[in-house]
């Protein structure tokens, strides 16, 4: 009983690991990137998957296309957290998504991503 409640203990004082990841699409190449700040939570994204569901209609679409198998889910990048300074961890995150969309550019032809807004004058 104490082994159990030594278990939970550290499973409570455990913090998540946030960070980017890619769903990929194996027939045609094409990828969703995105981030969260519980990678744990990928499993569920998975099982969504696996129902036919998912908030992106052409990932959607492509789903009912192909089936879930043609999906794989890629950690690109888990965020380092840093001990020195106050972080909001949700504004880290979204600047290193922002990179790798940046990096991989998945829009259009080549993925699942809405291509960031822009105004005329070229700043968001």
């Amino acid at each position: 009983m104490d082994r159990r409640a030594a278990l939970k203990r550290a499973a409570k004082e455990m913090k998540p690991e946030a960070g980017v990841f890619q769903i990929r699409n194996v027939r045609n190449g094409m990828l969703l990137v995105e981030s969260t700040l519980n990678l744990k939570t990928l499993n569920g994204r998975r099982v969504e998957l696996a129902r036919g569901a998912h908030q992106n209609a052409r990932l959607r679409a492509d789903l009912q296309a192909f089936g879930a198998d043609a999906f794989v889910f890629e950690v690109l990048e888990v965020l380092e957290e840093k001990n020195e300074g106050f972080v909001y961890r949700r504004d880290a995150l979204k600047q290193l998504e922002a990179v790798w969309l940046d990096r991989l550019q998945p829009y259009d032809a080549r993925g699942y991503n809405a291509r960031p807004w822009r105004c005329a004058r070229g700043t968001p």
